[in-house]
């Protein structure tokens, strides 16, 4: 509600200087804060027993369905897809979603697209259950989530988390 003579606060008003416009504002309801979002697809579909090594593309199409779907996860998603799962899904961006794929080994290109966020000053968050990875994630300056964190989000009230 709106005071009457009340004056905007620096809050109220965006700045049309800053460049980062104000979709890159990070979701309020996220701990993470992130802006930016990496997916590894590979480990986030490999949480789930269900049949995902059968369609290893299906599934990777599948996810990234389901992460165009789910508005408010961040600024932008990095979906790093590595292997088979390529097939899925083409290198580009559909809305929010960019879809990476490894030339060689997933983890690298994560920590690279970590990296880059970090290095242009925006808060990052890594979505992984692999160890290694989310130690070198780390590192690079991200935040960690676990594939049922984002799990929870991209299956909302649409069902079963079923992504394979």
């Amino acid at each position: 509600m709106e005071l009457p003579g009340a004056t905007p606060g620096p809050t109220d008003v965006p700045d049309p200087t800053d460049p980062r416009g104000p979709t890159d504002e990070p979701d309020p309801t996220d701990p993470t804060g992130a802006q930016v979002l990496v997916v590894d697809g590979a480990n986030v579909v490999g949480s789930r027993p269900d049949g995902w090594w059968k369609d290893r593309a299906g599934a990777a199409a599948r996810l990234h369905d389901q992460l165009v779907a789910t508005p408010g996860l961040a600024a932008r998603v990095v979906l790093v897809l590595e292997g088979r799962a390529r097939g899925g899904v083409a290198a580009g961006v559909t809305g929010a979603v960019e879809v990476v794929h490894a030339g060689g080994e997933g983890d690298d290109t994560i920590v690279a697209e970590v990296a880059r966020a970090a290095a242009a000053g925006r808060p990052v968050a890594v979505v992984t259950a692999d160890r290694g990875l989310a130690a070198r994630a780390e590192e690079e300056g991200a935040t960690l989530r676990r594939p049922g964190w984002l799990l929870d989000r991209i299956a909302g009230d649409r069902g079963p988390r079923r992504i394979g």
